[in-house]
């Protein structure tokens, strides 16, 4: 039996799990700005107290590693690493994508097209890929500006859903025949427990002294309107 704590920060939502042999039995999640610093540590404690749990019985401690928000990222694998060397629990990392393609899975299991996970990255760029049904990859993660002629080869060819925070500004201009968007909610911890437990049993775990998490781009400090206007 695997007792695996999930935590997910990439997007604006926060978001804690708790799996029992790949199963979700307990979910704390809230949207919204500036939520994961004030929020984690008592989602973490609720979830665990909601399953009847407590921190000695984990066995793990599940954290979607990226590509995401920075600073969302930095607090759940700050804090994924810290309960790991409090309770001496190995670390699992979990791609952002995957566990977004697998949730839409989960709620599809009959979808027979491509999947693309889209992540926010401001402006028409998003972070993205492309998964099979069976979550292989089919492109790898990148950093993609979107266009009217974005994913043409595979369109043309055959389905494309997208989803994720990243894919309803880009709705105006993926309007190819074999285009579809799914709103709901795919950065959820809960999406994580299949393939947290996955990860589990294979001894997939992460070296908490070094993990960092995959931030896909380097964070760049940017000055206000305001300061430039003092400077």
């Amino acid at each position: 039996m695997a007792n695996i704590l999930q935590i997910e920060t990439a997007t604006a939502i926060c978001s804690v799990a708790l799996s029992v042999n790949g199963e979700t039995i307990s979910l704390k999640e809230e949207q919204g700005q500036n939520l994961h610093a004030a929020n984690l540590t008592l989602f973490i404690d609720e979830v665990i107290k909601a399953a009847g749990l407590n921190y000695q019985e984990l066995d793990a401690i599940a954290v979607s590693k990226g590509p995401g928000s920075y600073t969302g990222l930095r607090i759940g694998v700050s804090t994924a690493k810290g309960l790991c060397y409090a309770l001496d629990k190995p670390l699992i990392a979990i791609e952002t994508l995957a566990m977004m393609a697998a949730g839409f899975l989960a709620k599809n299991p009959h979808y027979t097209g491509l999947i693309c996970p889209m992540i926010d990255a401001r402006r028409m760029e998003v972070y993205t890929s492309i998964f099979d049904p069976s979550l292989n990859v089919i492109t790898p993660t990148e950093a993609k500006i979107i266009d009217e002629t974005s994913f043409g080869d595979f369109l043309s060819q055959q389905p494309i859903t997208f989803l994720g925070d990243g894919a309803a500004k880009c709705a105006a201009v993926l309007t190819h025949v074999h285009t579809a968007f799914d709103a709901a909610n795919y950065n959820s911890a809960t999406y994580m427990s299949r393939l947290a437990t996955e990860a589990f049993n294979k001894g997939n775990f992460e070296d908490v002294a070094y993990f960092e998490p995959f931030y896909l781009k380097d964070f760049v400090v940017t000055q206000s309107k305001k300061q430039q206007a003092q400077s």
